[in-house]
């Protein structure tokens, strides 16, 4: 019996291999050779337009019928006062989808020597990422560079990609280039991608697609327990995660880093759970922040809910709808953080937090 979306998966591998070798060389070009002021995102903004043109290019290509909900559009790139960065992101894409053919890649998908594209057919591409989502057909989500505080520090960052058949996420993709491949070698080689379909368990592979092995997140003992959090406070309540890790009696200092590579982090065992409650009112988490990495947490044998223990629903749009939060964990730790949550929400209410 041949496995399911197993073209999908080889696709969207090489897409995210591609974007992760194009944001790799944006932060090499335009940020550690260039003097940024503070507050200048400009190189994240070159690197998430140039990398989500080379996806789309890709699954355009590969799956002309499929829709896709990203994050950019290219009307601002259209304009004459765009035209240097529009001259930039062209370039980067171009060289990306340009590059030679690697591991299990296609011509067909638009990518190789002699692939380069005219400006208006990436901006076209790019254009490409405006579907509302919702709860029926088939579409692609792509966050091109997650964690774009972590990318400017040279630090985590992920290029995110997943499909949603009918709500249901089927497949991830979260290439990580800064992650190291061990936990236990922090200064040792970096760079991982991390792949999960439905039904068909989770794997770490290398940037070039290489080398896939299997991970599953193991049991931990209560005194191993420690959370992987996001790096700014603004992005999730710390002061509430630390309530949290009380009850539970942890002793281990948190993991902060930015990005899904906190998921990709618990699927192979580095922390024991990933919680990211509200900070406070209105905000509505994005389907492309948590689609690749849940199905990434289920697949290597995790839980991933809101704070209620109620199912993430990616059928509902571009958003989460009304934020309750995520957590994610081993089947063997999640009851207990929901529970612990559920005390330390009685304790704030109480007004002893």
């Amino acid at each position: 019996m041949s496995l399911s979306f197993t073209t999908e998966r080889q696709v969207a591998v090489a897409a995210v291999r591609r974007a992760c070798g194009l944001t790799a060389s944006v932060f090499n070009k335009l940020v550690k050779n260039e003097t940024l002021t503070k507050g200048d995102k400009s190189p994240v903004t070159v690197g998430d337009f140039a990398a989500q043109a080379v996806v789309n290019v890709m699954l355009g290509r590969a799956f002309p019928g499929d829709a896709i909900v990203g994050e950019e559009d290219a009307a601002d790139l259209r304009g004459e006062d765009a035209t240097s960065m529009r001259t930039r992101i062209v370039e980067l894409a171009n060289e990306a989808l340009a590059g030679e053919l690697g591991l299990g890649d296609m011509a067909e998908w638009g990518i190789g020597p002699g692939q380069e594209l005219p400006a208006e057919a990436l901006l076209e591409a790019i254009d490409r990422g405006t579907h509302a989502g919702g709860r029926t057909g088939r579409f692609w989500t792509l966050d091109p560079i997650d964690g774009t505080k972590g990318f400017l520090r040279g630090e985590q960052y992920a290029v995110c990609l997943s499909l949603i058949v009918d709500s249901q996420v089927q497949l991830g993709v979260i290439g990580c280039p800064n992650l190291p491949q061990h936990a236990s070698s922090p200064e040792g080689p970096r760079g991982c991608l991390f792949v999960a379909v439905r039904g068909q368990g989770a794997q770490q592979l290398s940037l070039s697609g290489a080398h896939p092995t299997p991970i599953a997140i193991p049991d931990f003992a209560p005194e191993e327990v420690n959370f992987l959090e996001s790096v700014e406070a603004a992005h999730s309540s710390h002061s509430f995660n630390d309530a949290v890790a009380k009850i539970m009696n942890v002793t281990r200092a948190p993991t902060r880093m930015d990005s899904q590579a906190k998921y990709c982090a618990l699927a192979r065992g580095d922390g024991a759970v990933y919680l990211r409650m509200p900070t406070g009112v209105g905000y509505k988490e994005k389907i492309w922040d948590h689609a690749p990495g849940s199905i990434l947490i289920e697949e290597a044998g995790g839980i991933i809910t809101d704070s209620r223990g109620q199912p993430l629903d990616f059928g509902l749009g571009r958003t989460l709808g009304e934020n309750y939060g995520v957590v994610a964990a081993g089947k063997s730790t999640h009851a207990a953080v929901i529970d612990a949550i559920r005390k330390a929400k009685e304790q704030e209410a109480k007004g002893h937090m």
